[in-house]
């Protein structure tokens, strides 16, 4: 059963942009596509385990800080080395200006 948390505001996370989010210890990456669109992923790189909150977002890529392994924030899907395993995605709603991350 999915349990949704309130992670934050949607005018908290910017066009393009990547806001981090914890609960229960878990790190989380929020991202808003160009389109006003929300997604959430697991917040660390697969590769090293770095913060993924900053990294570069760009065309519904997020770009690891430390070795600049891709993913399709939408997806999930590792886009290439040093990144080959894919993130874990979370549904995502939007209920009265709050985003909820499904976890």
């Amino acid at each position: 059963m999915t349990q949704w948390i309130a992670a934050c505001g949607v005018d908290d996370v910017d066009e393009e942009d990547v806001l981090p989010f914890q609960h229960d210890g878990v790190d989380y990456a929020i991202y808003r596509s160009p389109d006003d669109t929300f997604y959430a992923t697991a917040g660390h790189c697969t590769h090293e385990r770095e913060l993924l909150c900053d990294g570069l977002v760009m065309d519904r890529v997020i770009e690891c800080p430390k070795h600049n392994g891709r993913f399709d924030y939408a997806t999930g899907k590792a886009l290439g080395a040093p990144a080959l395993v894919d993130l874990r995605t979370y549904p995502v709603k939007v209920e009265n200006d709050t985003i909820y991350i499904g976890v």
